[in-house]
């Protein structure tokens, strides 16, 4: 039973190594490789077939046992459920059980064609993974995909000389590169835009500090690259909470801050939320969405799962438009699409309580520079309510409020057009 050995000790090194599962593209294909020797090695049992497979998992599974997420918890009953389980460890799989069987299938063969087949079923494996994301390019400008200190970063314009224009996403561990892209490419007119991440996968003691210089740290290196002492700050939902921060904290980066679909209480928000959504399926008649809200009462939740609901419902709750996140782009690459929903629900499962923890109503209750809000006419109440009161009172050296009518809380996204219109004034151009 030596041939045991090697398949536990991989399985060790790799939850060790990669306790979320393969997250990056080297991660990925150096588990696809190691995984086949591993296979080939055990091949000299007939059972090596089952039995690699099912030690290396259960290796896995207990030696990250204190690795904790919605994708490497317990599988949970419900739909975002469901898919962290095919996104965690069904992509998981694919990247190291796969290929593990494709090994014993190898140091099997007992003729040179019978070799062959798992050789090209590896490589075609590989090669799905390996290749990049990317982004179209612009004639006489730029555009690239990067990173900075890890966080991936999108930077598109037509002139490189314009001014530069920093976009933060909204929900925790989320991107929103392909949408900028197809949705506003208006903007890359008149601004060098710069799309980032935000962190996504974070360790435990991640802080709303540590997402705020994140913000701040992207700010810098574009300062620095482009020559320009001071850029434009544009923040969506809740990266607008590291975002106010930001330009609260060092507001000599920022030409201005410009918030969309603002947030400033998200526990206040959420609890709102809870309130209209309970209202909602009780007049809607869905009976299953009024027991779970009733079960697990108002917020805060200690988990990700108390929050499910309002992510499943608010869009028919609030009669919202959805909008493409446009993740069959080229921006992602297979292992981004793969882990875009996983990347989201284990960072909110993170980061989302210590969020709650900030109301900017007395955390920001001015800002040296000047002040602009791009909201839709229609903006979840939950989010409408907590902002107008918080818009009124702050101080700034000019502020504007700018209001898309039919517009929702993706108002930029839903109306590119407008958006555009009311960016390039902002600047000047």
């Amino acid at each position: 039973m030596r041939w045991l050995i090697p398949v536990m000790i991989w399985g060790a090194l790799s939850a060790w190594w990669t306790p979320r599962g393969p997250l990056t593209t080297l991660e990925a294909i150096t588990t696809i490789a190691a995984s086949f020797v591993v296979g080939a090695l055990a091949a000299r049992s007939r059972w090596a077939f089952l039995t690699a497979p099912l030690l290396y998992a259960v290796t896995v599974e207990l030696v990250r046992i204190r690795t904790t997420g919605p994708s490497v918890d317990l599988p949970h009953l419900s739909p975002f459920g469901a898919i962290s389980l095919v996104t965690g460890r069904g992509v998981h799989g694919v990247l190291a059980l796969l290929p593990m069987i494709l090994g014993v299938w190898c140091g099997r063969g007992r003729r040179r064609i019978t070799r062959g087949v798992p050789l090209v079923l590896l490589t075609a494996l590989i090669t799905a993974f390996a290749i990049p994301a990317r982004t179209a390019p612009i004639a006489g400008g730029i555009a690239e995909l990067t990173k900075v200190d890890g966080l991936p970063l999108m930077i598109r314009g037509a002139d490189p000389a314009k001014p530069v224009l920093l976009f933060v996403p909204g929900a925790p561990g989320s991107s929103e590169r392909a949408a900028m892209r197809t949705a506003l490419p208006g903007l890359e007119r008149h601004f060098v835009v710069a799309t980032m991440d935000r962190r996504a996968f974070p360790s435990p003691d991640v802080t709303v500090d540590d997402e705020t210089a994140d913000v701040l740290t992207v700010t810098a290196y574009l300062s620095r690259r482009f020559q320009q002492p001071k850029i434009y700050l544009l923040a969506y939902s809740g990266g607008s909470i590291p975002g106010a921060l930001a330009a609260f904290r060092e507001p000599w980066r920022y030409a201005a801050y410009i918030g969309t679909g603002q947030a400033v209480d998200l526990l206040a928000s959420d609890r709102i939320f809870y309130a209209d959504i309970l209202s909602w399926a009780r007049a809607d008649g869905r009976a299953g969405v009024v027991e779970q809200l009733e079960e697990q009462g108002f917020p805060p939740y200690e988990k990700f799962w108390g929050y499910e609901p309002f992510l499943l419902h608010e869009n028919a709750a609030y009669d919202q438009r959805a909008t493409d996140l446009g993740l069959g782009a080229p921006e992602y690459s297979l292992l981004d699409k793969a882990h875009a929903l996983t990347a989201m629900v284990d960072t909110w499962d993170t980061l989302y309580p210590r969020l709650q923890d900030v109301d900017l109503r007395r955390d920001v209750p001015r800002l040296e520079v000047p002040a602009y809000f791009l909201q839709g006419g229609d903006e979840m109440r939950g989010l409408a309510e907590l902002f107008d009161p918080w818009y009124r009172a702050l101080r700034a050296p000019s502020k504007q409020l700018y209001v898309i009518p039919g517009a929702g809380h993706r108002a930029i996204f839903e109306e590119p057009g407008a958006a555009v219109s009311v960016l390039a004034r902002i600047s000047g151009q």
